[in-house]
């Protein structure tokens, strides 16, 4: 894989170079609610400029259904990574139309543009391959060169993520190297004890991952809505809690292959709860009660772990030297059920470990709740891709970019 920095010891000066990013932030209106993705890729795009490339920057943004929906405008990204750069970056209001040819045209060397929302566009996750090639034709001609740095997104067979580098000459960005780089240190020669946490609202978009990690971890905490689904497997009343009954059976398959191999499940003690889900708009009180994480009523919903699993969680983490999180640990967007993603978060802060946080809503989390990105040893930008990686999956994004 051809990093940036052989790109740029061969000279860039006056190409057109395709950085795929990921500016998929959280938009609140046109208010960007967490630029974290914009600020990862800024680097690679300041690097590009500085060597006098003329930098075309793409990226999706939410789930449009393949056609132009201003609610998904890449345009507060685009004025964002401007401000991040200290220098205008122009804006197109198409991916390959007019506007896009145009712009691209009008660059000088080290100037930055980025283009709207690649799924404006059908072919970008087609799942045709002809379709999708045809769309990466027309962004081809937009370019001289490829430079492939949205991790957030490598785990897409997309036009822009997998199709395009085929028709360019390619390279790894800044920000992929990094990703890949942390990755690998949580899948060969990990140091141990390594502990995995993982929460998140659904256990099924987990179980590959758990799969996975049986084989390679020391200790897997457990919380979020998809701790209901273990305890429900553990045999306990789960009330209307989050649950995938439907997953049970695989459950208790792992709690079983875990003991058979050595890899201690750690599971909520302890949780909040109330009658209803709380009000994320007003955030009004909630007014929720703790209980055994085995006593939960029939009528009340777990949201958060509870002040003993914090404490237990922390004990379980102080002596690790990885560290592995994806996933809250419960409904952090209201401050009622908030403490025990904040606890975690802290406990990962004063942990010696290397720790690494699994990106999307954990990501999001650790800044809402303020904790400083550099109080942890990486934080991720693709939770997803991150997670197939650990699966062992081969990733689209990264195999196209293989020389």
């Amino acid at each position: 894989m051809k990093t940036i920095d052989e790109l740029l010891a061969e000279g860039v000066a006056g190409k057109r170079v395709f950085v795929r990013a990921d500016l998929n932030v959280p938009l609140d209106g046109t208010t960007i609610t967490d630029d974290g993705r914009i600020r990862a890729v800024r680097p690679t795009v300041a690097r590009l400029a500085e060597a006098g490339a003329r930098v075309v920057v793409a990226s999706h943004l939410g789930r449009p259904k393949g056609a132009p929906d201003p609610a998904f405008s890449l345009a507060p990204a685009a004025a964002r990574l401007g401000e991040l750069l200290g220098a205008d970056v122009a804006f197109a209001t198409d991916t390959v139309g007019e506007s896009a040819r145009a712009t691209v045209a009008a660059l000088s060397d080290g100037q930055v543009a980025v283009i709207e929302n690649l799924r404006f566009n059908a072919g970008e996750t087609s799942k045709d391959d002809a379709e999708r090639g045809a769309f990466a034709d027309r962004l081809a001609e937009l370019a001289d060169v490829y430079v492939g740095d949205g991790f957030g997104a490598v785990h897409r067979k997309h036009a822009s993520v997998f199709d395009l580098p085929a028709r360019l000459p390619h390279a790894a960005g800044g920000l992929i190297a990094t990703e890949v780089g942390v990755l690998k240190k949580l899948t060969e020669d990990v140091a141990r004890p390594y502990a995995v946490v993982l929460g998140g609202a659904k256990v099924s978009d987990k179980l590959g991952v758990i799969d996975h990690l049986l084989e390679k971890a020391d200790r897997i905490l457990i919380g979020g809505g998809m701790a209901y689904t273990f305890l429900k497997a553990k045999g306990h009343e789960v009330g209307i809690s989050l649950l995938q009954e439907d997953q049970v059976p695989a459950v208790q398959e792992y709690l079983k292959r875990a003991e058979e191999v050595g890899v201690e499940f750690v599971l909520p003690v302890d949780v909040l709860v109330a009658g209803e889900f709380p009000d994320l708009k007003t955030k009004a009180p909630a007014n929720p009660t703790t209980v055994a994480a085995d006593a939960i009523p029939a009528d009340q919903e777990g949201l958060d772990i509870g002040p003993e699993t914090r404490k237990l969680y922390a004990a379980k983490l102080a002596d690790a030297a990885t560290v592995f999180w994806n996933g809250p640990m419960g409904v952090f967007e209201h401050p009622d059920y908030a403490e025990g993603t904040k606890a975690l978060a802290q406990a990962l802060v004063d942990s010696p470990a290397f720790t690494v946080v699994g990106g999307g809503d954990s990501a999001a989390a650790v800044r809402i709740l303020g904790f400083d990105d550099n109080a942890f040893g990486h934080i991720s930008t693709g939770g997803g891709a991150s997670l197939e990686y650990l699966e062992g999956k081969t990733l689209p994004g990264l195999a196209a970019l293989e020389d």
